[in-house]
């Protein structure tokens, strides 16, 4: 029977979060997503109280992949340039995705959504941007990089990689620059700061 449970749970997010992105958080009834789980509604309510608990769930499973995505580029074996601008590309390609694009834009400005964006957070960008963290300590304690705060380092990273690119996708704007320039400038404008000099 667990087995059964789970997979109706696993059917009811994954409808949930497809008619999230389809229709925003405000337009979208849970009457519409028992009906795309092929549930009824005592089903849906006797997994999920609320529609803003069903989105948390939602949020938090695909936030999940956040990391996965782009965190798997950091090698410490390899050469650091190459490793940042990689890890730039497969960061940017994933918070450019249509599906991270349409959680941001649900949550911005939704006060029925803003007490969720701390542990939103915490689940998803701030655990990927601390192991971006740890990454960049273990360079700056082999001499590649020179000694510094390595969250602060791995948020200076994030900024650069993001200028020009996601705030316009946000706005339904093409982002200014393709995602290799973008990866290659940010790269190379973050070693012109943390790389250790000799």
């Amino acid at each position: 029977m667990r087995t059964k449970t789970d997979e109706k749970r696993r059917e009811i997010v994954a409808a949930a979060s497809a008619q999230f992105e389809e229709e925003g958080f405000e337009r979208t009834s849970m009457a519409a997503i028992a009906a795309r789980a092929g549930a009824s509604k005592a089903t849906l309510y006797g997994y999920f109280e609320t529609k803003e608990q069903l989105f948390a769930v939602a949020m938090t499973e695909a936030l999940e992949d956040y990391a996965a995505s782009f965190i798997d580029e950091l090698d410490p074996a390899k050469p650091l340039d190459r490793v940042l601008v990689a890890f730039g590309e497969a960061y940017l390609r994933f918070i450019l995705s249509e599906q991270l694009l349409s959680i941001r834009r649900a949550t911005l400005g939704n006060p029925s959504l803003a007490r969720l964006g701390p542990e939103l957070y915490d689940l998803g960008p701030m655990r990927a941007w601390r192991e971006v963290a740890a990454f960049l300590d273990g360079r700056m304690r082999a001499g590649e990089l020179r000694p510094a705060d390595p969250l602060r380092a791995a948020f200076h990273l994030k900024g650069l990689l993001e200028a020009g690119m996601v705030e316009p996708a946000v706005q339904y704007v093409p982002p200014l620059f393709s995602i290799e320039d973008a990866a290659a400038d940010a790269t190379t404008l973050f070693l012109a700061h943390y790389r250790r000099r000799a």
